[in-house]
């Protein structure tokens, strides 16, 4: 047996049960934890997918912005397990509902056809050991190429919007309060220098 085939069982076997975990946790916290786990093996099977990008931009958006954020959020709410339960079997209709529109959606979109899901097909699968592709260009490199030469005015763009709309996002949870004493940089420049140090003859 290859090892990506190991590696792929294992991977997706955690993420599917990292996966049945946040829905049936009830802390909040755990089920974060596990969700940024199964970002995680989501990612491990990019990377033997080939797909090199989207398992680090999965990494670095996900579980390093939106599911910490997550977890910052729910730990400063604090939110506690509510006493009210439903039952498992009152779920299932819905799941079923949700289960097989996925399917369909799938399906759909893929057009894929089951039937030429047979033996001889699997025999003829090709495996590639990603392991010994160092010497060739990934995706991670032919992207940046394209990025930065084709398309380098765009993506500097997009930077500085993004850093204008955190600037702007800044200042209007900014709150200016009138009543606080603050330095007055201009006032202090202005200022005539010859009042600033006054003599005071002491009486005797």
């Amino acid at each position: 047996m290859h090892v990506e085939l190991i590696l792929f069982y294992i991977f997706s076997s955690l993420a599917f049960i990292s996966a049945l975990m946040v829905i049936n946790l009830t802390n909040a916290v755990h089920s974060v934890l596990f969700l940024i786990l199964v970002f995680c093996n989501v990612a491990g099977l990019l990377l033997l997918s080939g797909a090199e990008f989207l398992a680090f931009m999965l990494l670095i958006v996900y579980v390093g912005a939106i599911a910490v954020l997550f977890l910052f959020v729910v730990m400063m709410l604090n939110v506690k397990p509510s006493s009210f339960k439903i039952k498992n079997w009152s779920k299932v209709p819905l799941s079923l509902i949700i289960f097989s529109s996925l399917v369909f959606q799938l399906v759909s979109g893929l057009n894929v056809n089951f039937e030429f899901v047979n033996s001889d097909f699997l025999s003829s699968l090709h495996w590639n050991n990603w392991v010994l592709e160092n010497n060739g260009l990934n995706n991670v490199e032919v992207i940046g190429r394209v990025l930065y030469t084709e398309f380098s005015f765009i993506f500097i763009s997009s930077g500085f919007i993004l850093l204008i709309a955190m600037v702007g996002a800044i200042v209007l949870t900014m709150h200016q309060k009138s009543n606080v004493k603050k330095q007055q940089i201009a006032i202090q420049l202005s200022r005539n220098f010859t009042g600033a140090v006054k003599f005071i003859s002491l009486r005797k």
